[in-house]
């Protein structure tokens, strides 16, 4: 996957993780981008784990895995620091 396509489903899996963690309003733009990029290393790494594929490409499934990501380094985010 191109470094179009990680900028694009990591921006859109960090905007979803971001709502679904009612932070959207506090991060901007780059901030869901980094969420969703880093995100995506996240879930790769914990789906590779449990023994499934991470990201494979720019389709549903790897979108999936960037949101699992997300949502997870948000949660770890708002234990640490008291808010996401």
């Amino acid at each position: 996957m191109g470094i179009c396509g990680w900028l694009i489903l990591g921006s859109a899996a960090g905007w979803i993780a971001s709502m679904i963690a009612g932070n959207n309003a506090r991060q901007g733009m780059i901030g869901n981008l980094i969420v969703g990029i880093i995100g995506s290393m996240i879930g790769g790494f914990v789906f590779n784990y449990f023994g499934n594929v991470g990201v494979t490409g720019f389709n549903l499934y790897s979108f999936g895995v960037a949101l699992v990501g997300s949502v997870i380094l948000l949660f770890i985010k708002k234990l640490l620091f008291g808010r996401a």
